[in-house]
């Protein structure tokens, strides 16, 4: 296996310029949302890996007109696995894995709360990952409402199976199937939201058509998920309204804490917790 200098590099620049992207889709989106309060900006802050290499940047935005809070983050991290990490993607079959812990990662990370409890929330990512023995991508979006609109659900679907159609007829059947066996939280019985497409240790042995797959991903996110921030964000709404949406996001909380892989990883390869953790919503309520 080789060290993939090039195309390392050329992935995570992606994965920053899609961050740029979507970072100013939303500040623009927020310029356009409801109200006569200050448009919502995000708070922009490099991150570095503790006692590791590299880093990344952690974007976030409070408070805003359209979103109470949302987090781009990209980075581009390196380094030596820690043993129960090391063991883990040993027992995913990684190759070289047992005798050689290195590792390089670089991606986008993505999650929308919303201030309209009419509007989905969302998550995104995309990756890629090397090993001295492997490399691989992985990623998907899923769409996370509190009240549900079908006509939602049905753009959101469509937007990304035409996004993987050019790529493999199969990908977006099996990878609308894993997004909807990962994204469930087993010990309520139920799925976090209404699915959307998830995929892992994608390697057909043709990195450019696995980056070009990858890339498609990441591109199709806005027109896939703008046009029903937008259309929401003016609904009517009232107090059972953002009770539904405290109580729906209790149960994304707990799903990204307990079962979420990213989140997990993250934590034990020391990369910043606030970075790690920025998917938790500012808030949310049990019963």
């Amino acid at each position: 296996m080789t060290e993939m200098t090039a195309e390392r590099r050329e992935a995570a620049d992606w994965f920053r310029t899609l961050r740029d992207r979507i970072t100013t889709a939303f500040e623009a989106l927020e310029d356009r949302g409801p109200g006569d309060q200050p448009s919502g900006r995000f708070e922009v802050t490099p991150t570095e890996r503790a006692g590791n290499g590299g880093g990344g940047i952690m974007s976030v935005m409070r408070g805003g007109r359209v979103f109470e809070k949302v987090g781009v983050n990209w980075s581009e991290v390196h380094g030596t696995l820690q043993p129960r990490a090391q063991a883990a993607m040993a027992a995913r079959g990684v190759p070289g894995m047992k005798d050689d812990p290195r590792f390089w990662a670089s991606g986008i990370s993505l999650v929308a709360h919303m201030q309209n409890p009419h509007s989905p929330a969302v998550h995104m990512n995309t990756r890629m990952f090397w090993t001295p023995g492997a490399w691989w991508f992985g990623g998907g979006a899923d769409l996370n409402p509190c009240l549900e609109y079908a006509e939602d659900t049905a753009h959101f679907h469509a937007t990304l199976q035409d996004a993987c159609a050019p790529h493999d007829a199969s990908y977006y059947a099996r990878f609308k199937a894993w997004a909807d066996e990962y994204f469930f939280i087993p010990h309520r019985g139920r799925a976090r939201g209404v699915g959307g497409i998830f995929y892992d240790d994608l390697n057909t042995g043709d990195w450019r058509a696995d980056f070009a797959f990858t890339r498609a991903v990441g591109e199709a996110f806005l027109p896939a998920f703008l046009p029903l921030a937008e259309a929401r964000m003016t609904h009517d709404w009232d107090e059972a309204d953002k009770d539904a949406q405290l109580i729906h996001r209790g149960l994304y909380a707990e799903y990204n804490l307990v079962y979420d892989r990213g989140t997990k990883f993250g934590l034990e390869t020391g990369h910043n917790a606030d970075a790690v953790l920025m998917s938790l919503p500012p808030l949310a309520k049990w019963v």
